[in-house]
């Protein structure tokens, strides 16, 4: 164990790029480091090269610093199936040649590279965000890199960080290996009122029904749109998120939506506008078949949301007494679900007043930015890390 007063020299890599919400894993990456930065530690994070996820028109400048983080891109083959594998590739090297304490890996597939810094004697740790190779999207060969990553953290990490009971057992299941539970974290937040959305959708307070998140099979959105097409209501649907990839899946919820005016897809959604979309939504919806831990689930929460989820423990267990699950994949039990709190709004009103107290307490990331230093090796933290007050909604919605 450190001492309090050591300071540990930190490489993180695995994510995209931050300051970024083009995924969880983003926020993550970019909570933690920045906090850990504030603390006095010396923390690089390796951004992909790239456009952004949802395509060129959402690129910023490059940073060389954020929050006190160095940013260093690295060599990123930008294509499909392939920018992930070559970034966590150029910055794996970078780390095993750096002078850093710790490497710290997010998501099973960046993983795979993880034997690289263990080789040059670092310190190595994993996040697992999620069974990445139960997602849908991949392909063969995507899931079998995917599993090799997570079999690779199982066999040279020196931790490793999951984000469920659900996987926490699926690793003592499958590989007899222990993880550590670790959550997510959220800020306090404060709604807005509509403005943006109002002029640009049409779209005021408790009037719709907010899903947002990344468009990608595995988030249910098809379940969502099918079961709300049955429901008698005035009440509008925004569908917000970037796409993932390719546009093929988009194209498809819009398919199944039709020329239903009700239905409102946003695209890609960040600032003012994805502040006003979580503040006034009537419910939120995340109806899920496979989550990490979704940041958007808490996020919403956070705003003060009624939220509506489906059953798997991911969200079940963010969700506890304090919201509605329906059961996974079944689109009739969402309909009810939906129309019952469209038709109740007395009981939408009673989650709402207990959402964000309940959420915010729970899952502080100043506590899980503390618990993870302390699998670094670290004592405890030198003074009060107080709040990251230049963090900005400024990238994709959530995960």
């Amino acid at each position: 164990m450190r001492k309090a007063n050591e300071k540990i020299n930190i490489a993180m890599l695995g994510h995209k790029r931050i300051p970024s919400r083009e995924g969880g894993v983003e926020i993550v990456v970019g909570e933690l480091s920045a906090r850990m930065a504030k603390m006095g530690h010396n923390v690089t994070c390796f951004n992909r090269s790239g456009h952004h996820v949802s395509g060129a028109a959402f690129d910023e400048a490059r940073k060389d610093e954020y929050c006190g983080v160095k940013l260093k891109s690295v060599w990123t083959f930008d294509k499909k199936g392939l920018a992930a594998m070559t970034a966590s590739f150029s910055a794996a090297l970078s780390a095993a040649f750096g002078k850093y304490d710790v490497v710290h890996f997010h998501a099973e597939g960046p993983c795979a590279m993880i034997w690289i810094p263990k080789l040059f004697g670092k310190k190595c740790i994993a996040t697992i965000h999620g069974l990445d190779h139960k997602r849908a999207k991949w392909g063969k060969f995507a899931s079998w890199y995917i599993r090799t990553g997570e079999k690779c953290a199982v066999r040279f990490a020196d931790e490793i960080i999951v984000l469920s009971e659900n996987v926490k057992n699926y690793f003592k299941d499958t590989y007899g290996r222990q993880t550590v539970f670790i959550p997510n974290g959220v800020l306090p937040a404060k709604p807005v009122e509509a403005d943006v959305i109002s002029s640009e959708y049409g779209l005021q307070k408790d009037e719709y029904i907010l899903f947002l998140g990344r468009l990608v099979p595995e988030k249910g959105v098809k379940y969502l749109i099918s079961a709300y097409k049955c429901l008698d209501t005035e009440k509008k649907l925004v569908i917000a998120g970037g796409v993932s990839d390719t546009s093929e899946y988009v194209d498809e919820l819009k398919r199944i939506a039709g020329d239903d005016p009700r239905i409102i897809f946003t695209g890609f959604v960040q600032g003012k506008k994805l502040e006003e979309l979580y503040s006034n939504a009537y419910i939120y919806v995340l109806p899920s078949d496979l989550e990490g831990m979704p940041l958007s689930l808490l996020e919403a929460m956070s705003f003060g949301n009624c939220c509506l989820t489906s059953d798997i423990d991911e969200c079940s267990s963010v969700l506890e007494e304090h919201g509605v699950t329906f059961k996974k994949g079944d689109v009739n039990d969402l309909k009810e679900k939906l129309q019952m709190l469209c038709d109740d709004p007395q009981r939408v009103e009673a989650y709402k007043n207990c959402a964000a107290e309940y959420i915010c307490s729970k899952y502080d990331w100043e506590d899980i930015t503390i618990e993870t230093l302390k699998l670094y090796g670290w004592d405890k933290p030198s003074a009060d890390t107080g709040t990251v007050e230049e963090r900005e909604y400024e990238g994709a919605a959530g995960k």
